[in-house]
């Protein structure tokens, strides 16, 4: 039977190319949107249309019950899980501190930090000797941003992202030896949408000069390190902090 992965936020972006990727290796894939069905589908169609196995399933991370059925879903599909990629993210326009709303720094801290945490709770529960699982491996998508601090742009985003770096090198220690390995990738200046979210589509132009290698990277280059983390050629791999940034 195939190994079966979740990918959050598996619609676009790294998500997408995570889950295109890790089913040309033979996984399974759950694939979560939170509002875009249309992208998520037309992922998990393609996928399914190369001879793969996928599900696109509704679940805003931010929210326990959308997180427990989730899971649930995976459950009721496959019966199993080997692999959970924490991807979903979000990023609030730029701005500095001062300007930043409670609201604002609730939500990018509920989905990119509890959302993550909660996710690999229900991941644990599964995949865990301790509960009778067969092990596996989790992936948490974190970025650059946690060691430059963002300063003038999303110093919110930044925060959130390094507290899911602490969270994976804490996870990874407390399950190592129930045979699930925890590690974080950490982009750098990728190409995807995600800098329009933030009010400029082009900021991987405009600071693409300050990367050693002199380029925004891919997707694709991302999911590539994450599916290697997740598989065996990683077996002796937990609690490392991957950055895939092009030496920024």
């Amino acid at each position: 039977m195939a190994r079966v992965l979740v990918v959050t936020g598996g619609s676009r972006g790294i998500g997408a190319a995570t889950a295109r990727l890790a089913a040309r290796r033979g996984y399974a894939v759950a694939l979560s949107y939170r509002a875009n069905r249309e992208a998520a589908e037309g992922v998990a169609a393609g996928i399914r249309a190369g001879g793969g196995e996928a599900l696109a399933l509704r679940a805003d991370v931010s929210s326990e019950a959308q997180v427990l059925e989730l899971f649930a879903a995976v459950d009721r599909a496959w019966g199993r899980l080997d692999a959970l990629v924490n991807n979903a993210g979000v990023l609030g326009a730029q701005m500095r501190l001062e300007a930043m709303s409670a609201e604002r720094l609730q939500r990018v801290f509920a989905t990119n930090v509890i959302g993550a945490m909660l996710c690999a709770r229900e991941a644990v529960r599964r995949m865990s000797t301790r509960y009778g699982g067969q092990g596996g491996a989790i992936v948490n998508v974190s970025s650059a941003a946690a060691r430059l601090g963002s300063a003038g742009e999303y110093v919110d985003y930044a925060a959130s992202k390094g507290a899911l770096d602490t969270f994976t090198l804490g996870l990874a220690k407390e399950v190592a030896a129930e045979g699930i390995r925890v590690n974080a990738v950490r982009p750098g200046l990728i190409h995807t949408d995600i800098h329009a979210s933030g009010g400029e589509p082009g900021r991987v132009e405009r600071l693409a000069a300050t990367v050693p290698m002199g380029r925004g990277g891919s997707a694709e280059e991302v999911a590539a390190a994450i599916v290697w983390l997740l598989g065996e050629e990683a077996a002796y791999v937990t609690g490392a902090l991957l950055d895939v940034s092009g030496g920024r």
